[in-house]
Parts: C-alpha cells; sequence; structure tokens
C-alpha cells in the first residue's frame, strides 16, 4: 500500500498521544496502588533489586552463577505471589500493575516486520477517512443511499438510452472499480453537467477504497494545481504535491473549473502521464466533454484521457434543482 505522508503524520501523532496517555493512566493507577498498599511498592523494589545484586556478588566471587539465579528464581516466585495476593485482598486486577503492550504484535511500536502494524493502520485508515470527510460527506454519500429516483427512464432522442439507464452502468462501473480495487483497476472520467452525481460517485469509491486499505486522495482540480504551483516557487513543502502522485487513489474532482495557464496544462500532463506510467489510479470528474479538455489542455492530455481511461458519460436534469423544486 502506498502511503499518503500528510495522513501518516496526522495518524502517528495520534497514535503516540494514545500510547502516552495509556502510560500516564497506567503510572496514575501504579502511583495509587502504591499508596493504598504499600507493601506492594517494597516488592516491586525487591523484584528489581534482586537479581542485579546476587548474580553480581557470584561473579565477584569467581563461583558458578547457578544456584544464585536458582535463588532469585525462587524468591522472586514468591514475591510475586505475594504481589498478586495483596492486590487481589485490595479489589485490584491481578495484572493491574501489568506494562503489557496494547498490541502485542509490535509492542506499540507501530511497525512489525518492517511494516506498518495494524495497530497503525487503524489509526491511518480513520485519519484518511476524517481527511476525506472534510471535503466529501462520507456519512451520507455511500452507493447503498444512492438513488436513480432522479434521472429519467425516457430515451434521451440524440443518444438513444435514458438518463437512468446510463446511470445504472455507470453506478455498476463505478461500485465494481471500487470494490474490486487494485493496481490493474485503471481510470475513471466522469464527464457531464453539474448536479448529475458525479461527485456523488466520487465519495462512494472514496470510501470503499479507503476502506479496503488503500491510500486514496480527494482534491479539486484548482487546488491541486495551486499546491503544485506553490511548490514549483517555493511556497510549499514538495511532501504536499508529491501525495499527488504516490497514493494509490488519486480523485480529481471538478477539471475545467480553475483558471487555465501554461503551467496548468504542463501541470496536468505530468500528473496524468506520470500516474499512468507508475501504474496508479485516477479517477477525474469534469463538465467538460472529451473535445472541450483537448482545447483547453491539449492534444497530449486528451489522448492521455481517450486512450486511458474509461468514459462515463453523465447526462439528464440537474439533481440540485429538482431537490430545490420539491
Amino acid at each position: 500500500m502506498a502511503v499518503d505522508g500528510k495522513v501518516l503524520r496526522v495518524a502517528t501523532e495520534r497514535f503516540e498521544r494514545d500510547k502516552a496517555a495509556r502510560a500516564a493512566r497506567a503510572e496514575r493507577r501504579r502511583q495509587q496502588i502504591y499508596r493504598d498498599v504499600p507493601r506492594i511498592r517494597e516488592i516491586e523494589g525487591e523484584l528489581r533489586a534482586t537479581m542485579s545484586q546476587i548474580i553480581s556478588g557470584a561473579l565477584q566471587r569467581g563461583t558458578d552463577p547457578l544456584p544464585a539465579i536458582r535463588v532469585i528464581r525462587d524468591k522472586n516466585l514468591a514475591l510475586q505471589q505475594e504481589r498478586q495476593t495483596l492486590l487481589q485482598r485490595y479489589g485490584y486486577a491481578p495484572d493491574a500493575l501489568d506494562d503489557a503492550p496494547a498490541c502485542p504484535l509490535c509492542g506499540d511500536s507501530g511497525y512489525v516486520r518492517g511494516g506498518m502494524c495494524r495497530c497503525l493502520q487503524k489509526y491511518y485508515h480513520d485519519a484518511q477517512i476524517a481527511q476525506l470527510s472534510q471535503l466529501l460527506d462520507l456519512g451520507h454519500q455511500s452507493f447503498e443511499t444512492f438513488s436513480f429516483d432522479w434521472y429519467s427512464p425516457l430515451p434521451d432522442p440524440e443518444l438513444g438510452i435514458s438518463p437512468r439507464r446510463q446511470m445504472e452502468d455507470n453506478y455498476d462501473l463505478c461500485r465494481d472499480f471500487a470494490n474490486q480495487f487494485s493496481r490493474r483497476s485503471g481510470n475513471l472520467l466522469l464527464t457531464g453537467e453539474p448536479g448529475l452525481g458525479k461527485t456523488f460517485l466520487s465519495a462512494c469509491i472514496a470510501r470503499v477504497v479507503s476502506e479496503g486499505g488503500h491510500s486514496v486522495v480527494y482534491d479539486t482540480a484548482g487546488h491541486v494545481f495551486s499546491v503544485m504551483e506553490s511548490v514549483k516557487f517555493g511556497r510549499e513543502e514538495e511532501d504536499e504535491a508529491r501525495r499527488y502522485d504516490d497514493c494509490d487513489l488519486l480523485i480529481l474532482d471538478d477539471l475545467g473549473t480553475e483558471m487555465t495557464t501554461a503551467f496548468v496544462q504542463s501541470a496536468l500532463y505530468q500528473l496524468v502521464n506520470g500516474r499512468l506510467m507508475a501504474g496508479r489510479s485516477t479517477v477525474i470528474s469534469t463538465n467538460l466533454t472529451l473535445d472541450e479538455l483537448g482545447a483547453k489542455y491539449g492534444r497530449q492530455v486528451q489522448s492521455r484521457l481517450e486512450g486511458e481511461y474509461r468514459v462515463l458519460p453523465f447526462f439528464g436534469e440537474d439533481i440540485r434543482l429538482q431537490k430545490a423544486a420539491r
């Protein structure tokens, strides 16, 4: 899984904050036990000191340390039993003083066998969903809540297919793309007038792909190009732009609404072509047709989109206007 550095920083900060909070709670509990049962503090001190004292003494005399180790073992077992008995007598759990990590796989380090542990992955996933939710209404936008009722069942006289039938096809393709997401999923281009569900289905894809453990970056085209321009001229850290290149899935929304400049044309080509070369998937939504995209961004961009993207046309009546009318 590619990792979004920005999301990982947020996830790691929360991970470390929670680990520190657990340690603080454990220490408060320990101090409370010491106040309630002073003998337990003495036992803990004896357990820490006994081994080093006896072994060092045996080694200094040049004698075999094994008998001393047996003495230590027996004494420590007796001390541990006394501690457990006292804890239970005063109403504490037998493991109240244990320092066991919350995650036994990684020992609360967040990493195991050179990769991210599932405990930190959970933090990463939550941070990614939180970030996506800042731009998308992930609380309501899902494949389960998508409605075809806003699309007419009557065939379009020019296209020979109804808006509803077209949306059923688009929905199925987007759902399959999200549920079966992998490095071989390819790319989608959602085209059509505003208010026809392009952003809604983009949000559905973002939710499912993110829940599948993949890194997802959703952003508007205008903001993406603004960040890339800031990085070029040293006003932004390079990591801010690299995340658009490195994520498993980039969702570029509202392409064509930003001001077009020579820099934007070049940046879009580099972004699209770079992700294609790296085998990383992209979903683009736009109000423009392929020909209009070619006129705005150049033939090279149009060629990449025509040849490497599955084009999903959206048409019908603006859903926002329909809702307002009702």
